[in-house]
């Protein structure tokens, strides 16, 4: 996949708690992410955060938490991403949910023959 020039950035902030059914929320859009054919995704998981609620969520020893925040970060082009956003109400997703324009300087290195 080629990806350069004008993009768009999606930031899905979730918690480890999050679910869609049966499984954690954040193998639900990673796995859609990869069979629908975007660029890539990556999840990032916090050492703390709070949201809406107000109620901390930290990783330190004396409050030791099972809900930490999660971010997944999504580049791809626009139309891309203009298909997502409804993807991920449907999936259920009720965390904050941020897009922003990017500028793609490189995706990936060169190609080698080998693969």
């Amino acid at each position: 996949m080629h990806l350069s020039g004008k993009a768009k950035r999606v930031r899905i902030y979730i918690g480890e708690a999050d679910r869609h059914g049966n499984r954690p929320m954040h193998l639900a859009i990673v796995e859609m992410l990869r069979r629908d054919g975007y660029a890539g995704a990556t999840v990032f998981r916090g050492i703390e955060g709070f949201g809406r609620t107000s109620r901390l969520h930290t990783a330190t020893i004396l409050r030791l938490s099972e809900d930490l925040p999660l971010v997944i970060d999504v580049v791809d082009s626009p139309k891309k991403i203009d298909a997502l956003l409804p993807k991920l109400r449907e999936l259920g997703v009720n965390g904050l949910i941020t897009v922003e324009d990017v500028e793609v300087y490189q995706y990936g290195g060169p190609q080698h023959p080998e693969g």
